[in-house]
């Protein structure tokens, strides 16, 4: 963890270099939007298996004037199923160590991409610096090449049946036959080159042009939704934070149509009536309430939130306290009998000092494995992703903006940043983002303990616990009933990577980049 008193600002994201590239932004004049957007470019070289411009995101404003401000830029369902023939859509195994998810790929994972034209969009209203400068980082490392370190080389072998299944891919992480290791050197040559046109053209060169000709043609060839019509009629769409109390701070988090924040909401409101502070951090009764609350919270979001995820008035209804009177009753019951009763995406935290803040998530599933030709960027499987199509594959609505368990965060405090934080990890992002907030809310934890802590999670009746946890004590009070419990051996990207930057008081900042993603963060000094 770093801080400084008097600064230009602070960033933590998944890379050292995501990071450098949106303090150096920081240095130029830039404001913390500007390194934000300075930072998905270079993620996009630096960590482009979790995140590409070709996938989606969203991004979470604070201005310095207090203005608050959700950018939607994630995918949006294609506007007709009917291709005519059976969808290039078929099943991959991600092997974690401990355990292993099942994704989707092919033509027919793609949904429409939002990156390009969200991260052109925020920085049309809220940047500062020209377009050129804040790609600038992220044109340098895919030109000389960046050296892969062993958590890159442990996402690109997680993601082997991806990175290996195309030539196009093949190409980028395979170049000579065999998957780059740690130690290989990583380019990224037709990506700089296409930044040049992104800069000369803006976003009509990907949603209007060749790019999106090339799109269209091969998913009518070969088996994906996608059309020229699903392109050029993309639309970024702004909306208002979803506001959550919680004791003296205020959450500000990702709405509707998305799903991660509204059950962070959800969750949050059970945990206040939990008082998680009047107990030990990892011990056998935190991990019961822990536990008790995401099942509940998975419980609700089964039977009152994923039928009706496009409904207006869903997280007013979801939230409302006679929806959440029945869980609370049942969470009550729970506390007087006692406890005997991949995700590939990453995130950007940046605090300026003007007080601009920017909570930036943006992910491209685990890629399709298609590459467009000639710029180095794969798309997209979001139509392949469980977690984003509970009522099932291929059921999805046509052209709705899709929901996202990705929830770019912040925590205000009279007003100002306390907290900016998200998370990757699929269906692991609404629990991480959890259990950081609470962490340092309910235990005042500084920044680095509360993203250090160990984590768990529970759904369907598994539950995972990171390392820090007693086992023989959590046996002996059985705290997981009958479910099938996984005890990892070591921190793991599978419980997300929080990567945050807090505000102290007095006004000193602090970062700190989730070891379990390889995160980063640079304090810029004034």
């Amino acid at each position: 963890m770093s801080k400084a008193s008097s600064t230009q600002g602070a960033i933590a994201a998944g890379h050292a270099l995501t990071a450098e590239a949106g303090a150096e932004m920081l240095r130029q004049g830039g404001n913390a939007f500007d390194a934000a957007i300075a930072a998905a470019f270079t993620a996009c070289v630096t960590e482009s298996a979790l995140t590409s411009l070709a996938g989606g995101g969203f991004l979470l404003a604070h201005t310095a004037a207090g203005e608050n401000r959700l950018f939607d830029f994630f995918c949006q369902t294609p506007q007709s199923k009917a291709i005519g023939r059976s969808p290039d859509f078929y099943p991959i195994h991600a092997n974690f160590g401990d355990t292993t998810q099942e994704f989707h790929i092919g033509l027919g994972s793609m949904a429409v991409p939002g990156a390009i034209a969200g991260l052109l969009h925020v920085h049309h209203k809220l940047g500062r610096l020209p377009l050129a400068n804040i790609v600038a980082p992220a044109q340098r490392w895919a030109t000389e090449g960046t050296e892969v370190e062993p958590f890159r080389a442990y996402c690109f072998q997680i993601l082997a049946p991806i990175l290996t299944v195309t030539a196009g891919a093949k190409a980028i992480y395979a170049p000579r036959g065999e998957l780059l290791k740690a130690g290989d050197r990583f380019y990224l040559t037709d990506f700089a080159a296409f930044l040049d046109d992104l800069v000369r053209h803006g976003a009509d060169l990907f949603y209007q042009g060749d790019l999106a000709r090339a799109i269209a043609q091969v998913c009518q060839t070969h088996g994906g939704y996608l059309t020229l019509e699903d392109l050029r009629t993309y639309q970024v769409v702004e909306r208002e934070p979803l506001t959550v109390p919680y004791g003296s701070a205020t959450l500000l988090t990702n709405p509707p149509s998305s799903s991660g924040g509204t059950l962070i909401a959800f969750a949050l409101h059970l945990l206040a009536q939990a008082s998680p502070s009047l107990t030990d951090h990892s011990s056998p009764r935190h991990v019961a309430i822990l536990r008790e609350i995401m099942r509940l919270t998975n419980l609700a979001r089964q039977t009152g939130y994923d039928d009706h995820l496009y409904r207006a008035d869903i997280a007013q209804e979801f939230l409302s306290p006679p929806h959440l009177a029945p869980y609370l009753a049942e969470l009550q019951t729970f506390l007087r009998q006692g406890s005997s009763k991949w995700g590939s995406t990453t995130h950007i935290s940046v605090v300026d000092g003007e007080g601009n803040a920017a909570s930036l998530t943006t992910s491209n599933g685990e890629g399709s494995a298609y590459v467009i030709p000639g710029t180095g960027i794969m798309m997209n499987n979001m139509l392949g992703e469980e977690d984003l199509n509970p009522q099932g594959f291929h059921q999805w609505p046509t052209n709705q903006r899709m929901s996202s368990m990705m929830a770019p965060t912040l925590v205000l405090q009279d007003g100002r940043p306390r907290l900016v934080l998200g998370s990757g990890g699929s269906n692991r992002i609404r629990t991480a983002i959890l259990q950081v907030v609470s962490n340092v809310l309910d235990f005042d934890m500084d920044i680095e303990a509360a993203v250090n802590a160990p984590r768990l999670h529970w759904e369907r009746g598994a539950l995972h616990l990171e390392p820090g946890y007693e086992q023989a004590a959590i046996a002996a009070q059985a705290v997981t009933n009958d479910d099938v419990c996984t005890w990892w051996q070591a921190p793991s990207m599978f419980f997300g990577g929080v990567h945050a930057v807090a505000v102290d008081p007095d006004g000193q900042l602090s970062g700190v980049g989730d070891g379990r993603r390889g995160g980063a963060w640079v304090v810029v000094d004034g």
